[in-house]
């Protein structure tokens, strides 16, 4: 089985919560496949460019949380909801994340994740680099170079090559995961889902 011909791809956006809550799964499965196969993360856009602040939203995306909270167990802090000067705009992250890819693309899942817990435990703003400073120190990634490109108009028309990626995939709905084994493309999941069927449908797909 070769690295190259045997990928998996996820699709989702780091102020998805339900990408929050899949989090912990997504983990296990890679665990459980070590080297066994490559990864890809593709930026989806759940949001972006939205204006929207988060206090207009707060019973939408509360009704949400609570729902990924009793579903997959992650813990969310809800103060963010009464914001009236932060946008749900989940571009930046995404930007950031894009980023570290193009710095240290080895630990570019461990900051998508990690930007997850800042957002929801910590309630930071994602649209400022200083909330991605504790990250990126722990990822022993540069605070000035990162600040630099995430400032850059290259970084953002890169992000926006993700975003026209998954629509040209036809992915609507986040997280998704896809698998490409063989040359062809197979839908694994698409929403939440546990470890257990993840790897179930991974390893029917493996052993065709």
């Amino acid at each position: 089985m070769s690295e190259t011909t045997t990928k998996l791809i996820y699709i989702g956006d780091p102020m998805c919560s339900w990408c929050y809550g899949i989090a912990p799964e997504i983990t296990k499965v890679k665990d459980n496949y070590k080297d066994q196969l490559s990864y890809e993360l593709i930026m989806g856009g759940l949001r972006p460019y939205n204006t929207q602040m988060m206090v207009e939203l707060k019973d939408f995306l509360a009704h949400h949380w609570e729902e990924v909270n009793e579903r997959s167990g992650q813990e969310f802090s809800y103060d963010i909801l009464n914001s009236n000067d932060i946008t749900y705009d989940t571009e930046p992250p995404s930007r950031a994340t894009v980023v570290v890819r193009k710095i240290a693309p080895e630990k570019e899942m461990t900051f998508f994740k990690q930007v997850q817990i800042v957002f929801y435990l910590e309630n930071k703003n994602m649209h400022l680099t200083e909330s991605y400073q504790s990250i990126l120190n722990d990822l022993d990634i540069d605070y000035d170079l990162f600040t630099k490109l995430f400032e850059s108009a290259e970084m953002k028309n890169e992000v926006k090559l993700d975003f026209e990626k998954s629509q040209k995939m036809g992915i609507r709905s986040f997280p998704t995961l896809v698998l490409k084994h063989k040359d062809d493309l197979h839908l694994i999941s698409n929403g939440y889902s546990t470890s257990d069927k993840i790897i179930q449908r991974i390893d029917n797909l493996l052993q065709n």
